[in-house]
């Protein structure tokens, strides 16, 4: 399968993405922010990332901008729960700045999996 790197701050948000993901047979990776994220990638080429959106250090927007300048193929999913409107707005941010799929929380398990399986029958 893929190795995939989540990154988000909220601890359990992670963790059940994580599980998903081993669960449908793929490496992941975690961070708990942007900045994390981006050395994490330095370190290890992942095939995507998925990341929250609001997050202390480096927002999501700003990881998805430094992501796409520094590692174009990498496919990119952004996920927010940044309430109705606010989610809106800041899944519309992270489009703009690159990401390829945007996702809501709470992050319903066969969306995620057919988001990721698009992606990566793209790559």
């Amino acid at each position: 399968m893929a190795t995939i790197l989540v990154v988000d701050d909220e601890r359990m948000v992670r963790s059940l993405v994580v599980s998903i993901l081993r669960q449908a047979g793929h490496d992941v990776l975690e961070a708990s922010n942007g900045v994390e994220g981006l050395d994490v990638l330095t370190k290890s080429p992942v095939d995507l990332v998925i990341t929250d959106i609001i997050m202390p250090e480096k927002d999501g927007v700003a990881t998805v901008r430094d992501i796409r300048c520094s590692y174009p193929d990498t496919k990119i999913i952004a996920v927010s729960g940044g309430g109705i409107n606010a989610s809106d707005y800041y899944l519309g941010m992270a489009r703009s700045a690159g990401a390829d799929v945007v996702l809501s929380k709470p992050i319903m398990a066969p969306h995620l999996l057919a988001a990721v399986m698009e992606l990566l029958a793209e790559s």
